[in-house]
């Protein structure tokens, strides 16, 4: 009996029972099996190292099992148990044990992989990363971003394709063009190809490549031809059965199968009885309860005491750059990811300054790759590492979202949380620099709405080191916007006769503007780059419309905390918020429908906001689309009709 057999028929016979639990009910969701595939799990996985890590697709069985040998695991997993590899949460595609991970976003996984890799490197411990991916996955873009900056950084990263013929039911023919190997051979990545018809040759040419990733800490793209004999996905199959049987008489399990020795039959036979026996074991496992599976948020019940602003006579560029520079010298784990950011160029608003000099390790600049540079971003996370990765311009946040939303945002919870992905990712937002439609936007709305995700902005009043402190100690997505004029502003608060300008000693603090000696009649809540405005409309509000505002300045936009606005609006009854957004499905439309559902007392509300069209160059033009201290006044002077 061949030495590849038994991990190979095992892989086969646990998803030929998944087939049979799902056509009976017992399995919930989807099975994507790799049937006809097995000895690609078994000649790859199955000979790397255990310090060595795996990122796999849908399609991620077989590698699983050849790595884990967690079979039973993964059955569980599969039948919604708590014994599960992932508690059941995760089911077929997203599984996570030790090294192994695995996501069923096409494409998106590529540059997580990528920032795996680079985490061995820093340790330089020696241990290569193998991402596992489909023909399918070749009209991904962001694949493209990943192995050229693979081939750049010299990255351990194994990259198995696995080309079965069809991206779910579409032959190649139809979506592929040109020559697969040609892709990475453009980026001076090394190639092999093999096929799963012929064991011994796989696992000869798979145990070469991983060598090689080893020995060189190069890239290597290796093209495995194989097909698969079951559906894509439980039963949707329109391929041509005659086709199908021609592949499966190829097939060396079944050649085995057929041929019936003595030998062949006894191990079919014990591995089937191992797997009922796993079955078994899970039908008696308990599924996770919601409490277990859902952590609601802790509310403070601590009243916080409010003190006055600290004056801080620097620039905010200057701040953050001394930020970066100081947590990147007492923790060795920092990372600091962004285009264009080495020295002496330091970043398109310089908040990279010198960080390459005195980081050049740490300190990577990137090709034009935001989806790609987020990704690794992420797989640096997972490793252990705390990764900053900046985005150029706030607009561009939109080619990341993927790995923002399906990434970064769902690991912690897919894989049962036994992981955490702590990223930050930080962008400048805003108008009032001519930049024109592409590089003025303000796309908070987009981001505050993604669970698990934190959303931080900055403004000109507050110390940028004050939350950024905040910020490094979170164990889960960060989002940090930073409004693109504020850079260059000094942090000190501008003086307003008969009022007092302090903040509370929360870990994101808002800050509150207030009147001496009166109390206040209207409530503005704002944030970020709307702050200065919205302090500038402070005392014409009161000379015009005799009212005494007290103004918020919010610090953390999700998840909002709503005891400040609440305290202040139930005592002025009317409520006005500013954002620099455009105002259908923004930031403060939360606010407002939040405030309006927990205010003991009816409130009077009204927003300000960007009208809904895109940002013109022209400073006039600009200046009356974005808010503006009239358009304040006037949505104030709504409020009391």
């Amino acid at each position: 009996m061949p030495p590849w057999l038994e991990q190979a028929l095992l892989i086969r016979r646990v998803e030929e029972q998944f087939l049979e639990l799902f056509s009976k009910g017992r399995l919930n969701g989807t099975v994507h099996t790799s049937v006809g595939q097995e000895l690609s799990a078994i000649a790859f996985a199955g000979q790397l190292e255990s310090s060595d890590s795996i990122f796999s697709n849908h399609r991620c069985h077989g590698h699983y099992i050849a790595f884990t040998k967690d079979y039973a695991g993964l059955i569980a997993e599969l039948m919604g148990k708590s014994t599960g590899t992932c508690g059941g949460i995760g089911s077929s595609q997203h599984l996570q044990k030790g090294n192994f991970y695995s996501n069923g976003i096409q494409g998106g996984i590529a540059p997580n992989a990528a920032g795996l890799a680079l985490a061995h490197k820093l340790k330089r411990n020696n241990a290569i990363t193998t991402l596992f991916i489909g023909d399918g996955t070749l009209g991904e873009g962001v694949l493209y971003e990943t192995m050229n900056i693979a081939s750049k950084w010299e990255l351990p990263l194994l990259i198995v394709c696995e080309n079965n013929l069809y991206a779910q039911s579409t032959h190649q023919s139809v979506n592929l063009a040109g020559n697969i190997l040609k892709r990475p051979e453009a980026f001076e990545i090394e190639t092999f190809h093999s096929e799963t018809w012929t064991p011994d040759a796989i696992i000869r040419n798979a145990k070469k490549s991983i060598d090689f990733v080893r020995t060189n800490s190069k890239p290597v793209f290796h093209l495995v031809d194989t097909y698969r004999l079951m559906a894509h996905s439980k039963g949707d199959d329109d391929r041509d059965p005659i086709e199908i049987e021609a592949y499966r008489a190829r097939d060396p399990i079944h050649i085995l199968e057929k041929e019936s020795s003595e030998d062949f039959i006894a191990l079919d036979q014990s591995i089937k009885i191992r797997i009922n026996r796993a079955v078994e074991e899970a039908e008696r496992a308990n599924e996770l309860s919601i409490d277990e599976y859902y952590e609601p948020p802790e509310e403070s019940e601590v009243k916080q005491e409010w003190r006055p602003l600290e004056t801080v006579d620097e620039r905010q560029v200057s701040r953050l750059n001394a930020f970066f520079k100081e947590t990147m010298r007492k923790d060795p784990k920092t990372v600091f990811i962004g285009e264009d950011v080495l020295s002496p160029y330091g970043g398109a608003f310089k908040v990279a300054k010198d960080l390459s000099i005195d980081f050049p390790d740490r300190t990577f600049s990137t090709p034009i790759s935001e989806a790609a540079i987020t990704g690794i971003g992420n797989g640096l996370a997972l490793s252990g590492f705390k990764p900053y990765v900046e985005i150029m311009f706030g607009d561009f946040m939109l080619l990341a979202l993927d790995q923002i939303v399906n990434h970064a945002s769902k690991y912690y919870h897919i894989y049962n949380k036994q992981t955490t992905c702590p990223i930050v990712i930080r962008t400048p937002m805003g108008g009032r620099r001519g930049y024109g439609p592409t590089h003025s936007q303000s796309l908070e709305k987009f981001l505050v709405g993604i669970d698990n995700v934190t959303v931080v902005a900055l403004n000109s009043l507050l110390d940028p080191s004050l939350l950024y402190n905040s910020v490094h100690e979170e164990k889960h997505p960060v989002v940090v916007i930073e409004n693109k004029t504020d850079y260059g502003k000094r942090l000190t608060p501008k003086k307003i006769t008969n009022y007092r300008i302090h903040r509370n000693q929360k870990k994101y603090p808002t800050i509150r503007i207030a009147p001496v000696r009166s109390k206040p009649t209207l409530t503005i809540v704002t944030y970020g780059g709307s702050s200065e405005f919205a302090i500038d409309g402070i005392r014409p509000i009161f000379d015009k419309l005799d009212m005494k505002a007290e103004l918020l300045i919010v610090t953390r936009l999700h998840p909002l905390d709503l005891e400040e606005i609440l305290e202040s609006a139930e005592q002025t009854g009317r409520l006005l918020v500013i954002e620099e957004g455009s105002a259908f499905s923004g930031i403060g439309s939360e606010i407002l429908s939040s405030a309006c559902e927990r205010a003991s007392i009816p409130l009077h509300c009204q927003r300000v906001a960007s009208l809904p069209v895109p940002i013109p160059s022209p400073k006039r033009l600009e200046e009356q689309t974005l808010p503006n201290v009239k358009s304040i006044i006037e949505a104030a002077a709504e409020l009391i009709g």
